[in-house]
């Protein structure tokens, strides 16, 4: 009777670990296609930030070359007002100006809420504002120039950080799959199974930190398409061993089971 117990027990196990080895698999294959829609904006984006970054300041009044090369247009405008505001769970100084004013400048434009600005700009004075295509770039007064965050030129790291999230999460999702299946043979043919760390215990600190940390490392030194490249091999020098130091933490010392713990093989599986 203990036998026939033992016997059910591990036929569910082995076909539970089957079963988690194939939705490891199906998890590994729609975030290997979720990686591609990221990548696939990356050339756009570093094209727009090679345009972004060869901008010259506008001849005239002129916001688009006739060959369509964008320029720096400067817009001159007053104050209408400027104040702190709460943004998100930050705080951003924003500057109206009085229209009419062209667009983009028509719109809040949000500054550093402790930059040098927030002490200079004041209601009814002039200040001018850069803009590129569709973006305020940067905000100036009397000498005191300020550049704003999420510019064109931030983009391409930015998207090549989120497709390496996910490229991560799915080379893990597969080899939690392996070894799902590993323990699904080893338990079918009476060997020892050596556990592994969980899936979750090795995904979410580093897959989500490390592909934007060397995001920003590689923008910070590099541009375009050096920035990207440059950005996947420092991933790949922290994503690789650190997977493989991470799967190895937990394994036995030895491949012998521990007293008590050995497993039955049942009547009729192969040796």
């Amino acid at each position: 009777m203990a036998a026939q117990t033992t016997d059910r027990w591990l036929s569910a196990r082995i076909r539970q670990e089957w079963w988690h080895a194939a939705a490891w698999t199906l998890l590994g294959l729609v975030l290997s296609v979720v990686a591609v829609g990221p990548s696939l904006y990356v050339p756009g984006k570093v094209a727009t930030e090679t345009a972004f970054r060869d901008a010259r300041p506008c001849a005239g009044e002129a916001g688009v070359r006739d060959d369509g090369t964008s320029c720096l247009r400067t817009i001159r405008g007053t104050v209408l007002s400027a104040r702190t505001v709460k943004s998100g769970k930050s705080k951003a100084f924003r500057v109206w100006l009085r229209p009419p004013v062209p667009a983009p400048a028509d719109q809040s434009i949000d500054l550093d809420a402790h930059g040098d600005l927030s002490e200079l700009v004041r209601p009814g004075e002039r200040v001018d504002v850069t803009t590129w295509r569709n973006d305020v770039v940067s905000v100036s007064q009397g000498g005191v120039r300020e550049r704003l965050d999420g510019l064109p030129d931030d983009g391409p790291i930015t998207f090549i950080g989120a497709a390496l999230v996910v490229v991560w999460s799915a080379a893990l999702a597969f080899i939690a799959a392996f070894g799902s299946a590993r323990r699904a043979r080893s338990l079918a043919t009476g060997r020892p199974v050596v556990p592994r760390v969980p899936f979750a215990k090795a995904a979410p600190l580093g897959v989500m930190a490390v592909p934007f940390v060397a995001a920003i490392c590689a923008g910070h030194f590099w541009d375009t398409w050096t920035a990207v490249i440059m950005t996947v091999v420092i991933w790949a020098l922290v994503a690789v061993p650190a997977t493989i130091l991470v799967l190895r933490w937990d394994r036995e010392p030895s491949a012998t089971p521990p007293p008590g713990k050995e497993v039955t093989v049942p009547a009729g599986a192969p040796n």
